[in-house]
């Protein structure tokens, strides 16, 4: 089939990733036990798919490459140069590091900046490894938790006055006066932004002893907080959870200033430039701009430069909207103010449609089969759980219609450059 072509994808074996999810849905064993935490579908240079052309296999790039414009679409092809997105499936079973993206500006800057000092491009401690801003969207798979963005400051002072009331004196004494900060915060945003900024400045400027501190009372106190405070049950569990796996490490009061969230399968939020997060445990599809500038703020053995991520943080509450398709829904965007991708979910009971938009994309099927076809074409192509394809742009809709009983994901180039570049829906 002209349009579209299977890939062979790789799998990223990090500590945090699930030995289940992922060999699950593939089909696959896992023999070894080995953590799958991502499978990587697109052209991103640290794990190209290889596409099935022509009776051979090689790698997308490399396809793209050889006809741009024909594979891509002359707009796609003039606003980006290639395919604009990394699409991915992640599976955590333990917590990924709190972090943040720049905007592209910061990215830029940060990138000349450290280019300036010498630091290599993949060196440990560099911060910016492109020129390109890092929007997400995470659609789960199964129930997934996630920490995203900053609570307002009440609850978040709420929260700190309930966890310190039983605390060591001196710890105590800690934790009120980060406390005092948002107690003290000037009205209005820049107020609220100037008090947010101070507050993580001081949580992580804490003494080793101070932290150590914060990690043993966290342990401790757990059961203790859960039953004086029950509506902070999960607060005080995940707290004590992240004290165990970091400890002292002043991220593990995260939960009580970021906004804890729970997304049943095919529930899905957008992440924008500088909102402070992290995925906490769950399986879902992940898609991204290329990119791979990453600001960590904790629960992590890697390079933390709080300092930059101060700066491309964005420090005002912010509690990210969880989307959903309806019950009955067929066919559904999932909202992204970005014009790199979106995602869409397309559910199929038998009967047969036209595969949405014109191209190009990626698409996964995470549930039975689905059966591509050409009019005109004798051929199709079925893709069964688990497998995945790139969908080369089309001259119309019609071009591509799809069958089958099955729920898939597709990948395409953002709704704001649906005109300008050919994206799917």
């Amino acid at each position: 089939m002209a349009f579209l072509f299977p890939l062979k994808n790789q799998v990223k074996q990090y500590d945090w990733g699930s030995p289940v999810w992922i060999p699950r849905l593939l089909g696959l064993p896992n023999p070894s036990g080995e953590p799958w935490a991502e499978l990587w579908m697109g052209v991103h240079p640290g794990g190209p798919s290889e596409a099935a052309a022509a009776g051979q296999s090689l790698p997308l790039p490399e396809l793209i490459a050889r006809d741009p414009r024909k594979l891509l679409g002359e707009k796609t092809t003039a606003a980006f140069g290639g395919l604009p997105f990394l699409f991915k499936l992640l599976a955590a079973e333990k917590p990924l590091s709190i972090q943040a993206h720049p905007n592209k500006d910061q990215a830029r800057t940060g990138w000349e900046r450290e280019n300036l000092r010498g630091i290599p491009p993949d060196a440990p401690a560099r911060n910016y490894r492109d020129r390109n801003h890092k929007p997400e969207i995470l659609c789960a798979l199964s129930p997934f938790t996630a920490m995203c963005g900053f609570r307002e400051l009440p609850d978040i002072r709420s929260g700190l006055d309930c966890f310190a009331r039983e605390a060591p004196p001196e710890l105590r004494k800690v934790l009120d006066a980060l406390s005092r900060i948002l107690e003290e915060a000037p009205p209005g945003e820049d107020g609220a932004a100037s008090a947010l900024s101070r507050f993580l400045s001081e949580l992580f400027c804490l003494s080793g002893g101070e932290k150590e501190a914060l990690s043993r009372y966290a342990a401790a106190s757990a059961a203790d907080l859960c039953r004086k405070y029950p509506d902070r049950r999960e607060e005080w569990e995940t707290v004590a959870y992240f004290a165990a796996l970091y400890p002292g490490d002043p991220a593990l009061l995260s939960p009580l200033y970021l906004n804890l969230l729970h997304l049943e399968a095919q529930e899905a939020l957008y992440l924008p430039a500088g909102v402070l997060h992290a995925y906490v445990r769950g399986f879902g599809v992940e898609l991204m701009a290329n990119s791979d500038n990453v600001l960590r703020g904790g629960l992590t053995a890697k390079h933390i430069d709080m300092e930059e991520l101060l700066r491309v943080l964005r420090f005002s509450p912010f509690k990210p909207r969880i989307s959903r398709p309806s019950a009955g829904d067929d066919y559904f965007r999932y909202p992204a103010e970005c014009r790199e991708f979106s995602l869409t979910l397309l559910r199929g009971t038998g009967g047969s449609r036209v595969f949405p938009g014109i191209g190009p994309g990626i698409v996964v099927v995470t549930q039975g089969e689905a059966v591509f076809s050409s009019p005109g074409e004798d051929e199709t192509r079925r893709l069964r759980q688990g497998e995945s394809a790139f969908i080369a742009t089309r001259e119309k809709p019609g071009d591509l219609r799809l069958s089958g009983t099955f729920t898939l994901y597709a990948a395409g180039v953002g709704r704001a450059d649906q005109e300008q570049a050919g994206g799917l829906g």
